[in-house]
């Protein structure tokens, strides 16, 4: 069965950075399409991030594009979100998502999409 454990967040003042952690287990990881998405209580869940592991093709949010950047390591099953110029309004929930990636490319970053994810990690700016 398909697991993924985030890890990574903390507490980080305005303009700091901070790098969240997915390990992924019980599928081949290059099969599946990766991203991040993050929730405040009473607001909709909403996309960071994305990437096709396969071909390692990121893509971003408008909100988080130049300052957060999406990686992985493959042969650790692990995805990464480098989170830089951390500002207030990041402060939420980090989910890591996956789904089978026949094609990565149509709606990567539609949370709809994916079907396995993690519980989340807590990143607090202040």
């Amino acid at each position: 069965h398909v697991q993924l454990v985030e890890s990574g967040g903390g507490s980080v003042q305005t303009g700091g950075s901070l790098t969240l952690s997915c390990v992924a287990s019980g599928y081949t990881y290059t099969e599946y399409c990766m991203a991040w998405f993050r929730e405040v209580p009473g607001k909709e869940r909403e996309a960071v991030a994305a990437i096709h592991t396969g071909l390692g093709r990121a893509h971003y949010a408008a909100s988080v594009l130049g300052r957060f950047t999406v990686s992985q390591d493959a042969a650790k099953n692990t995805v990464y979100l480098q989170m830089n110029d951390l500002k207030f309004e990041d402060t939420a929930m980090y989910m890591c998502a996956a789904r089978r990636g026949g094609d990565c490319s149509y709606g990567p970053l539609d949370k709809y999409q994916y079907d396995y994810w993690g519980r989340g990690t807590q990143v607090t700016v202040s």
